[in-house]
């Protein structure tokens, strides 16, 4: 055993623990959802028209980037509560939902930008400024952290990569590797609220459900953020991994 592997062990090993343990709970209520409602995402994700499959990819990277240059705005609206978020994005969700596949792929672009400052929120909380480049681009990659509708493979390697020294070409680097990834979660997302009418209620359902995903994701990235300030990021994360992989092999 190492010392810095000791130091954790002695001193955080508790809490690195929870916070794994909270990252395989995170996608947890909202499969259950979908198996109510069916399942097979994936497979129709597949199965639909490669023009089809291509705008959504094309409406979700726009969708990021412009929400990436907004989220700064955030900080000087009108202050909506805690709830308010949930509230808005559930909103956009029973909209998008309402009118089938054209409305819910139009819904895409408010939906992103709310759980962005969501998300933002939750750098806030933890302490950090989310203005600082870093942290700008540590809430862009919570988005890599694949989907709620995803089955609990392990540990996401981009949920748990050191904090980055950021420049423009850094954030193009991240916005091109995350925005793939979000588009094909925000694609699971079009494809089960796309029944008119039956969508709405499915739509709000599943905005929620990704909301509190990625929240949870960027509460637990962020914790582990500042726990590697303290103790060393290469072991935080170390011990992170190990326990996660552990207790999925375990299940």
């Amino acid at each position: 055993m190492t010392q810095n592997t000791a130091m954790i062990v002695s001193e955080a090993q508790y809490e690195i623990a929870s916070l794994a343990a909270r990252y395989r709970r995170a996608n947890g209520p909202l499969m259950a959802l979908m198996n109510r409602i069916g399942g097979g995402v994936e497979a129709q994700m597949q199965s639909l028209p490669a023009p089809l499959r291509e705008q959504i990819g094309r409406v979700t990277e726009s969708a990021l980037q412009v929400a990436f240059g907004l989220a700064a705005q955030g900080a000087r609206a009108p202050d909506i509560g805690p709830q308010g978020p949930m509230m808005a994005v559930m909103a956009t969700g029973a909209a998008g939902g309402f009118g089938g596949l054209p409305t819910a792929i139009a819904e895409l672009p408010v939906t992103v930008t709310v759980i962005l400052h969501a998300i933002r929120s939750a750098a806030v909380d933890a302490g950090y400024d989310p203005e600082d480049p870093a942290i700008r681009a540590e809430c862009l990659q919570i988005f890599g952290a694949g989907s709620p509708l995803e089955g609990d493979d392990g540990v996401n390697t981009g949920l748990v990569s050191a904090r980055l020294a950021v420049s423009g070409s850094t954030v193009a680097q991240i916005l091109a590797t995350v925005a793939p990834r979000l588009a094909a979660a925000m694609g699971q997302k079009v494809i089960a609220q796309a029944v008119p009418v039956i969508g709405a209620v499915t739509g709000a359902a599943l905005n929620a459900a990704y909301m509190r995903y990625y929240r949870e994701i960027a509460r637990i990235r962020f914790a582990l953020l500042r726990l590697g300030e303290t103790h060393g990021t290469e072991a935080v994360l170390a011990e992170f991994k190990a326990l996660s992989v552990l207790k999925v092999t375990k299940a």
